[in-house]
């Protein structure tokens, strides 16, 4: 749960203007503020955890995209998350203020949510084989987040109506009615797709771009007025945050439950309206605040508010620009085995190739910068960070494969079975990592202070690199599972959880120091700029996450796999491959630890 934690270690310098914290004192011994706040932020993560519960399965099953299509056009809408705040909070910090931000980009995610309500009708499944388009007819099928597990997928030919059969070596097998092979097309022969509407397709991709837009607006000034609540060295801020930062999971558990059980039982309209309805419960609270939030998030001093329309109009026209950039992602085609490097490079997205391009002027720029403007001691903490950011961006690329990657092994190759009688779906299982972290996170804070106090809390380095090991035996304790899978090739559900149980200890390790690394680490006259590169390095990990997910990507027909084993056995070793990829990274950066610790100067 990235983005819980991230707000969490944020703390914003007051806003000016702003109360005297002193005089509000009455939720918890904190400012009763907090309580609206808190609550605003719970219903705004709840809706959008609920969307993106959904979204991957949305793009597979209702859409009929392809595994590559999905996690590519997933991964980039996450990076978009988090690299619009950066602009957002630039411009509450100097027109707007935090405030008219955060209400104007509630209003434009609750927009996107109701937009992704209208889908339309279930894209037509077809097959080319050979050069040679055909209908595709799927019996018992049913557009919903879950599978019953009894579609039936047939290839109308001229010959008749044939069955498709995946076989374990790739190659698919057209069945007559008696189940005799009337044909067998060779591994990579046989492509599916689907006739989709282009306006609903266009409607997808804007409603996407309202929610990325939008949030550019909310995300980062929602947590600059809780900063605003308490005076300069009010000791009560850290535990304010805390505070905060629970309200963020109970939303993301609570909708990661609900929505997809409203999009299974009444149709993913209803899963979305649920999210957008969450929406506009935050918005409401910070619109109807019936003054108590007067002197928090106000507007900038000087700022001219004749301004704010062209920033809206601004914000709206940034909307089609983005739904570009998702439509290139859509038409991205992966280059073939054996490419080199160049070609790959000059093969990605327009969106890849401004995020990397960015990622790898700014590292390098920084650090010269540093060189030629800091004393040695800033410009050796400013290398512990960059080698920080950059073992960061490893954890989230791997981590986040819960909303892609592991999202579909869920739905194609897990027994979703909670006991004999009861089951939950595919897109309810991402709401483990959250029950965990609400479990694990007052434990985890009370632990590292019990060995602070004993002078063996663990360093930064050595957080990092625990985490990145942990991110990594997570996949292995299901690839390990996965051996014990039944029949029907599909694991039991509690080796899905094991894994999002050892994915939040590894998370609760990295994610609450984060912000406060850097603030520590940077030269004073640039941290900003080391906050940028922060979430710009999160940006391109939630980019690369759906591309190591496109790796997995499994042949289906009708949006279901055509042969379960194959799946599993590709999923097993894509996991098995990140999963030793991670131990021995983290295990590199452990013992990069003592030099790492060297060049930090005592920062912990």
């Amino acid at each position: 749960m990235t983005m819980q934690i991230d707000d969490a270690a944020a703390e914003p310098a007051a806003i000016p203007g702003a109360l005297p914290a002193s005089a509000h004192n009455g939720w918890f011994g904190h400012p009763r503020q907090l309580a609206r706040l808190f609550t605003t932020e719970m219903w705004e993560r709840f809706g959008y955890y609920g969307m993106r519960a959904l979204l991957t399965l949305y793009l597979a099953k209702h859409f009929l995209f392809s595994d590559t299509t999905t996690n590519g056009l997933y991964g980039g809408f996450t990076a978009l998350v988090y690299l619009t705040p950066l602009i957002g909070g630039l411009i509450a910090d100097r027109y707007l203020g935090s405030k008219r931000s955060v209400k104007f980009g509630a209003v434009m995610m609750a927009l996107g949510y109701f937009v992704l309500c209208f889908g339309g009708e279930t894209a037509k499944p077809h097959a080319t084989i050979d050069g040679q388009r055909y209908q595709v007819q799927v019996e018992n099928s049913v557009d919903r987040p879950t599978s019953t597990g009894e579609e039936v997928r047939y290839v109308l030919m001229p010959e008749g109506r044939l069955k498709v059969q995946g076989n374990d070596d790739g190659t698919v097998s057209l069945l007559k009615p008696d189940n005799t092979v009337a044909r067998t097309i060779a591994k990579g022969g046989f492509e599916a797709s689907g006739e989709r509407s282009a306006l609903f397709t266009g409607l997808l991709l804007a409603g996407l771009a309202l929610v990325t837009v939008g949030n550019g607006f909310f995300k980062p000034n929602i947590s600059t007025i809780v900063g605003s609540l308490y005076d300069e060295g009010d000791r009560r801020r850290d535990a304010g945050f805390t505070i905060f930062y629970m309200g963020i999971n109970l939303g993301s558990l609570f909708s990661q439950l609900l929505c997809p059980w409203l999009a299974d039982t009444v149709g993913w309209w209803a899963g979305f309206g649920l999210a957008a309805i969450g929406m506009l419960a935050s918005w409401s609270l910070i619109q109807f605040d019936g003054g108590r939030l007067n002197g928090y998030g106000e507007r900038p001093e000087g700022a001219d508010s004749r301004k704010d329309i062209l920033i809206y109009l601004g914000a709206l026209l940034v909307v089609p620009v983005v739904w570009l950039l998702f439509s290139n992602l859509m038409d991205y085609v992966r280059p073939a085995a054996g490419s080199g490097i160049v070609d790959y490079l000059l093969t990605l997205p327009i969106m890849g190739k401004i995020m990397f391009g960015t990622f790898l002027i700014a590292v390098p720029g920084i650090l010269a910068w540093s060189w030629f403007n800091g004393s040695r001691t800033e410009f050796q903490m400013m290398c512990a960070a960059m080698v920080l950011i950059t073992f960061n961006t490893v954890f989230w690329t791997l981590f986040e494969q819960a909303g892609s990657s592991l999202t579909l092994f869920a739905d194609r190759n897990t027994d979703l079975h909670v006991t004999s009688g009861f089951s939950i779906s595919a897109g309810q299982t991402q709401f483990f990592n959250a029950v965990f972290i609400v479990i694990l996170a007052p434990l985890f804070s009370i632990m590292w202070n019990a060995l602070a106090k004993r002078g063996i809390e663990p360093s930064i380095p050595v957080k990092f690199g625990m985490a990145l090991v942990g991110v990594g035996a997570g996949f292995l304790f299901l690839v390990w599972g996965s051996q014990f899978a039944g029949s029907d090739y599909k694991v039991a559900l509690w080796w899905v959880a094991g894994l999002y149980l050892i994915h939040s200890i590894a998370e609760l390790c990295i994610s609450p120091v984060g912000l406060s690394m850097i603030t520590k680490l940077s030269i004073a006259r640039i941290v900003g700029m080391m906050m940028g590169v922060w979430f710009l390095s999160i940006s391109v990990a939630q980019y690369v996450a759906g591309m190591v997910a496109q790796v997995a990507s499994v042949e289906t027909v009708g949006g279901q796999v055509t042969n379960l084993k194959v799946s599993l056995e590709t999923y097993v070793g894509v996991f098995t491959t990140i999963g030793w990829v991670a131990v021995a990274i983290g295990a590199l950066l452990l013992a990069l630890s003592i030099p790492l610790k060297k060049l930090m100067h005592g920062v912990t």
